[in-house]
């Protein structure tokens, strides 16, 4: 293969990779007039348009992902063969893609932040909305680097590293009528729900297990995000079954009471999740390490702050 060629093959990897003309010049050091030409001479040369406008965006053709699908891993192989341990924080420059639901970030992005313009000042942090449905989806089409949540499935291909175990509590306002102890299971069925969706589905493992009891609720209102939580409780009758990260600031302030469930729930452990092509990503593998001690320390701290001041049931 000519050198052109593989220069060719290199830019179409970061416009693949990262959806974006401006972002594939930015991440390849090149100016986007730089890359603009270079995917006019990739058209010319594989006979394909590649990429077709989207609104802002671009979207790749059949022929584009089928090419990508066929060079990346070797590519990546490549890279590695000559530089395995090319990754230098302090002179990278690069932009990470995490998907995570807002409790995770609100949890590590200052921390995160913090160390990064300490340790590795020309790293980009990006943010992308998470949810369960497209958890998987976006690993496999390389859309984010890596994801911090649950419920994603792992294969041969996605890769995992378990992060805690979240404590649910049930939240309502301090001068709830349901505010007491020993709130019974029925009348734990019977009050009006607000459950936080990242699917959309007006459902959740709570369903699940009161199903079992023979018992059903009314879920009376969803959101998309945590943060909606403690400002519509404290207003409403509303009463909800979230992770104790989610409130521990209205909790500890005393804005909401803390109940303990008239049920056993075991909810899915949180984890981080890649993609088998980035296993042995040096960046990667720095930003997951970082990413995966704030998390696991932050939980700890919580949980250990939780128990002593308000759940004892908490582990």
């Amino acid at each position: 293969m000519r050198n052109q060629e593989l220069n060719l093959l290199v830019i179409f990897d970061a416009i693949m990779t990262e959806g974006s003309i401006t972002r594939a010049a930015n991440s390849l050091s090149l100016t986007q007039p730089a890359v603009s030409n270079a995917l006019s001479r990739m058209r010319t040369a594989w006979k394909d348009e590649l990429f077709v406008k989207d609104g802002r965006n671009i979207q790749p053709t059949i022929y584009a992902q089928n090419l990508w699908t066929q060079i990346k891993l070797p590519l990546e192989q490549l890279e590695e063969a000559v530089d395995a341990n090319s990754f230098d924080p302090a002179t990278a420059k690069r932009t990470f893609r995490i998907a995570a639901a807002d409790v995770i970030i609100e949890t590590i992005w200052r921390p995160l932040r913090k160390l990064i313009e300490q340790e590795a000042p020309n790293i980009n942090i990006h943010a992308v909305p998470y949810t369960i449905l497209n958890a998987e989806g976006v690993l496999h089409d390389a859309e984010v680097d890596m994801v911090v949540g649950a419920n994603v499935p792992t294969s041969n291909v996605i890769r995992s590293e378990h992060l805690y175990t979240p404590c649910y509590i049930c939240v309502m306002r301090p001068d709830h009528p349901l505010a007491k102890a020993n709130l019974t299971l029925e009348e734990f069925a019977e009050a009006e729900h607000l459950l936080v969706s990242l699917s959309g589905d007006a459902s959740g493992f709570t369903d699940e297990v009161l199903a079992q009891h023979g018992l059903s609720r009314r879920v009376s209102m969803t959101v998309n995000h945590f943060s909606a939580v403690p400002e519509l409780l404290k207003e409403t009758n509303l009463i909800s079954i979230v992770p104790s990260t989610a409130v521990e600031k209205a909790i500890f302030s005393g804005e909401l009471t803390v109940i303990e469930p008239p049920l056993q729930l075991s909810p899915n452990h949180v984890a981080s999740f890649w993609h088998k092509r980035q296993e042995r990503d040096q960046g990667l593998i720095w930003l997951r390490k970082h990413v995966n001690d704030l998390i696991k320390t932050g939980a700890q701290l919580h949980l250990e702050e939780l128990k002593q001041r308000i759940c004892k049931g908490c582990t």
